[in-house]
């Protein structure tokens, strides 16, 4: 089924990499006009010209969503150039891992900076533009499964990913009392393929630079046994971004392979 959301214009925060950048593809490629915002500006470039190249539509602009200002200056240029605001996936994030007793207070701080306050800066600035068109509109907060359940190695992004959690909750039914049509929902993934890996301590060995093995930590941990990639993420989005879930709000859509139930 094509042009799912078709006609509709989204911005995805954190958009140039990873599980953003798969958001970015596949609402464009169901009809979206998607503008895609990040730090990273090289990579948001090749996102752009991948959607485009692809026959979507898509912009890119620089974005710290840790800024008032700048979500102010993104949300009117939103509003200057497409006059509407349909989709909102809240993505951009950071992964902080290590014991509780050697994270730095700085570190703490700018986690929650980027995947709590980013967060919070795009609800609130995104839903008067939606409330705008009289036509509602989807907010999608990317959480975790560190949403749902505690790690050892990390517990600083756990608290943000479960602040994420029950602010999705709590704003679906500010916006559910409006009557203005506007959904929140949460997503929650587990062990997928994407940079935010990188950041995070091998917890098989605290002391080593790479990035833990996916495929052995899936095998080991996942009922299914396999690592999630980007579009198992995006295509949870799709579906809660298009008219199809316009029943669903302040629920936690969960890909994870089981994870978090074992």
């Amino acid at each position: 089924m094509a042009g799912r959301v078709a006609g509709k214009v989204a911005l995805v925060t954190g958009g140039a990499s990873g599980i953003g950048r798969g958001c970015a593809e596949k609402l464009a490629a169901e009809g979206a006009y998607v503008v895609v915002t990040d730090l990273q500006d090289d990579k948001g470039a090749e996102t752009v010209a991948a959607i485009q190249k692809a026959g979507g539509q898509a912009e890119y602009l620089h974005h710290d969503v840790t800024d008032e200002a700048a979500w102010e200056t993104v949300i009117g240029k939103v509003k200057a150039g497409r006059g509407r605001l349909d989709i909102l996936v809240n993505n951009a994030g950071i992964g902080l891992g290590g014991s509780v007793l050697t994270m730095t207070l700085a570190d703490w701080k700018r986690q929650i900076a980027v995947n709590l306050d980013g967060v919070f800066l795009g609800v609130k600035h995104s839903i008067p533009l939606m409330r705008a068109s009289g036509q509602g509109g989807s907010i999608i907060n990317m959480s975790s499964v560190a949403g749902l359940k505690g790690s050892a190695i990390l517990a600083g992004y756990c608290a943000t990913k479960g602040g994420v959690r029950l602010f999705t909750k709590s704003v679906a039914m500010e916006c559910a009392d409006a009557k203005g049509g506007i959904r929140v929902n949460s997503v929650h993934p587990g062990i997928i393929e994407t940079p935010i890996w990188l950041s995070i301590v091998n917890p098989a060995n605290p002391g080593a630079n790479a990035p833990p093995d996916l495929d052995a930590m899936s095998s080991m941990a996942v009922p299914l046994g396999v690592k999630g990639l980007p579009e198992d993420i995006a295509n949870g989005v799709l579906w809660l971004a298009s008219d199809e879930s316009r029943y669903v709000t302040g629920a936690e859509l969960v890909i994870d392979g089981g994870l978090s139930v074992r």
